[in-house]
């Protein structure tokens, strides 16, 4: 951390806490050289989470449109919302650890289909349903007989 007052860039933490907001924490720090004290807040970077969808227009990634997606396919499922969140932050968080700034729709609708094959078999189908588009009765016994050679 370069000091404020010599340009140094060698300095030792004197104290941490957390800020007001509990969103970044402050320090407070000695210059190793001219011995100055000064105050730096350290936060998290967020970097936003782009989709680009088939037809390669890009949208933000939306945590609640994913949601509610995921509330539709467990309707009447014995599933709670706890869980669901559960969910949607280990998928955010696998793209936040991965550093992406951008996910192909694609990739983003099959790890949501991973997780949900693990959790319920009905809402999966369900989800496969609308995001694989089943036109037709025989896409859905193509997946419901691909489900039971898993077994």
């Amino acid at each position: 951390m370069k000091c404020p007052y010599c340009s140094y860039t060698e300095s030792k933490v004197i104290d941490s806490r957390p800020a007001e907001d509990s969103e970044k924490i402050r320090r407070r720090r000695e210059c190793l050289s001219c011995g100055k004290r000064f105050t730096t807040y350290e936060v998290v970077e967020n970097t936003p989470l782009v989709v680009v969808k088939k037809d390669k227009s890009r949208q933000m990634f939306d945590r609640e449109k994913l949601l509610r997606g995921l509330l539709r396919a467990c309707e009447k499922r014995p599933i709670s919302i706890e869980v669901l969140e559960e969910l949607v932050d280990r998928i955010e968080q696998k793209f936040a650890n991965e550093m992406v700034k951008e996910v192909s729709s694609v990739e983003l609708g099959e790890d949501v289909l991973r997780e949900l094959k693990k959790l319920d078999k009905v809402a999966y189908i369900r989800f496969a349903s609308v995001y694989r588009d089943f036109s037709d009765v025989e896409s859905f016994l193509t997946e419901l007989r691909r489900l039971q050679e898993e077994k």
